[in-house]
């Protein structure tokens, strides 16, 4: 990206109450209705693996942990403390009734806890998998999970992962994975994925394809000349597109949508709300008309909101 392009700013939208800056955040999240969820431990991690995979030290990967999600939403913050949880580092998802879905990354087809489930008060309640090499996972308002995988899975020897995008309900079944489509290749890589609803869009390596999956499953496929973005917005007949390869990481292209195209208009950088460049490795959570990006020590989230 060039560095005469015009700015837009991110706004604030919300923060880990400072009384938890003590703990260690483990993973953020934003949820299907605006909530952020925080998953914390009040020990540094003794043995985590970049990228979620397993832990070197095999004689405790069996060894179970209490955590803390603190939540942030339009009322006070509250707290609920995870109970017997498998030290995997693992990504966190709420659920709509008020549980949470605990996933880790990476998972070897004999491994039946790569997905835990616990309800409102903590307690766990089900475990399942749902394949290796996952880069995304976001649970819509009904409740279903959408999991998209990186290259490793898809090419791997895991058959739950071969489809590179799938949803599952929280208790573990499949509900529905990616075929190829008129216009739509297999998926390589799933770059980018946004749940609204219980609608999913996602934007998938090779071609980058913007694919919508409706709650029926049926895939409508636009062409997109766009490539490497790791996050979008849709509102009505635009979607915004954040990220791109090398210096393109924080750009963002306002594009249009027509009946079978996404035609690309604007492009500009996204900057964090004090104007400063957004780190290369941002968290990006996709969400309907709002990517909610994050950076640093992870303890605050900011929002481009197109509707």
């Amino acid at each position: 990206m060039t560095s005469d392009r015009p700015e837009t700013r991110l706004a604030p939208y919300a923060r880990l109450p400072r009384a938890h800056h003590d703990h260690h955040v483990l993973h953020s999240s934003v949820d299907a209705f605006g909530r952020a969820h925080w998953l914390l431990t009040e020990h540094p991690p003794a043995d985590s693996v970049r990228g979620g995979a397993r832990s070197p030290r095999s004689r405790d990967r069996d060894a179970l942990c209490d955590l803390l999600v603190v939540t942030v939403g339009d009322g006070a913050p509250y707290e609920t403390r995870l109970t017997a949880v498998p030290p995997r580092f693992p990504r966190v998802e709420a659920l709509p009734d008020g549980g949470f879905l605990l996933l880790a990354s990476r998972s070897r087809p004999s491994d039946g806890r790569q997905v835990q489930v616990f309800d409102a008060l903590g307690r766990p309640t089900d475990t399942f998998r749902v394949g290796d090499a996952v880069s995304h996972c976001l649970v819509d308002e009904s409740g279903a999970l959408w999991v998209g995988h990186f290259d490793e899975g898809v090419y791997g020897d895991d058959e739950l992962s071969a489809p590179g995008l799938s949803r599952w309900s929280s208790s573990g079944e499949r509900l529905w994975s990616y075929r190829p489509v008129p216009g739509a290749d297999w998926i390589s890589d799933c770059y980018a994925l946004n749940v609204s609803g219980r609608t999913a869009w996602a934007c998938p390596y090779t071609d980058f394809p913007l694919l919508r999956i409706d709650p029926a499953g049926a895939v409508r496929v636009r062409r997109n000349l766009l490539r490497g973005a790791k996050g979008f917005a849709v509102h009505g007949g635009r979607v915004v597109f954040l990220g791109g390869y090398g210096d393109d990481h924080d750009r963002i292209a306002d594009c249009r949508l027509t009946g079978d195209t996404v035609e690309v208009g604007d492009e500009r950088r996204l900057t964090r709300p004090d104007g400063s460049r957004l780190d290369r490795g941002s968290r990006i959570v996709s969400r309907g008309a709002r990517l909610y990006v994050q950076d640093g020590p992870r303890t605050e989230w900011w929002v481009l909101d197109l509707a």
